[in-house]
């Protein structure tokens, strides 16, 4: 399993996991003909990209006759959760609620956001009591 947040992978790489996760799978082959559609990239950065991937726990395979299948190793929102415990951790000091109260005074929340945000705080506050 990855022990690195999203956040520290490149552009290139954090673009194949994101197509990975679009699709569910992915070959090389289509990851090359998406991402080489916006722009030039060699069939064998997009190769050596993945194995790397697989390597730092982002991506798994499976072989189809001669083909490679890649799967992400966990969802968008298991590596959302890791990268917002980390930016927690480094910006705000592992303080969760120093986070919150500068989204709420900063953040410039609709009042529809707001009134979900209360929402979620009082379901939480209900499950608590349980």
């Amino acid at each position: 399993m990855a022990t690195k947040s999203l956040d520290h992978l490149g552009k290139l790489q954090r673009a194949i996991v994101e197509l990975v996760w679009e699709h569910g799978e992915a070959t090389v082959r289509q990851v090359w003909e998406r991402l080489s559609s916006k722009r030039t990239l060699a069939y064998t950065t997009i190769l050596t990209s993945m194995q790397r991937l697989e390597k730092a726990g982002w991506l798994q395979h499976r072989v189809e006759g001669v083909t490679n299948v890649y799967t992400a190793t966990r969802t968008r929102e298991e590596a959302g959760v890791t990268s917002v415990e980390k930016l927690v951790q480094r910006i705000f000091h592992g303080n969760a609620l120093l986070m919150f109260q500068h989204f709420v005074e900063k953040g410039g929340l609709s009042d529809q956001e707001l009134l979900d945000l209360r929402r979620m705080i009082d379901r939480q506050r209900k499950e608590k009591r349980k």
